[in-house]
């Protein structure tokens, strides 16, 4: 089936120096394999079938991955260089493609129903602090009960997008059990699995919505 995009296109300022390596990005992205990156979260995969929110998906291979496993996916992104690479990269996926942006999701619905699953794969550093709590509200109102989030966290110095901010894990907790969240999962300093990346470390949370408020 044929890919689908809504929206128009928006500066977002998570992605603030991306536009200087787009073709670098392209050819790392589609190189990581989503059960490598992913591994710490494949347990948390719900049953089929199951609503995905692919929050942040670059060019596309972790929304890709998660719709040859059978998923209904939603992908959002704000870049439209990496939007359209990955339209282009997976037109024969029946995959919901959006410009669209953390922490609103103003595009993003549930009317077809609530989301079991959301991956956020390295984007939470390009929040501020109060974007991130925001996010987390707003994630908690589109998720199913029991539903699972699922975030990695980068730590270190900018790659190629330039608007950054320090995160902790600690912090993402907080916010977590704010809005009716169980931490299921929590792993700290885990190395880049991406080349001479060696002042990159990373941080792993899992969050199952327990609140139905």
């Amino acid at each position: 089936m044929i890919n689908k995009t809504r929206g128009e296109m928006e500066l977002v300022l998570g992605t603030q120096g991306y536009e200087k390596v787009i073709d670098a990005f392209v050819t790392a992205s589609v190189n990581l394999k989503f059960e490598d990156i992913n591994q710490d979260f494949l347990r948390f995969l719900p049953p089929l079938p199951a609503r995905v929110l692919d929050a942040g998906c670059g060019v596309g291979q972790n929304a890709a991955a998660l719709r040859e496993l059978g998923y209904e996916v939603v992908a959002i992104e704000p870049f439209a260089p990496f939007l359209e690479e990955a339209v282009a990269s997976y037109q024969t996926l029946d995959i919901l493609w959006l410009n669209d942006s953390l922490p609103a999701l103003q595009k993003v619905s549930i009317d077809e129903g609530e989301f079991n699953f959301v991956l956020l794969d390295g984007v939470w550093h390009h929040l501020s602090y109060e974007e991130r709590r925001r996010c987390i509200k707003r994630l908690s109102s589109l998720m199913a009960h029991n539903a699972v989030c699922a975030i990695s966290l980068r730590h270190g110095p900018a790659g190629g997008g330039t608007h950054v901010f320090p995160t902790s894990a600690k912090e993402l907790v907080e916010y977590a059990k704010e809005f009716g969240f169980e931490v299921i999962l929590q792993l700290e300093n885990q190395p880049s699995k991406l080349p001479n990346k060696q002042q990159v470390t990373w941080s792993r949370v899992a969050l199952k919505k327990c609140s139905t408020t």
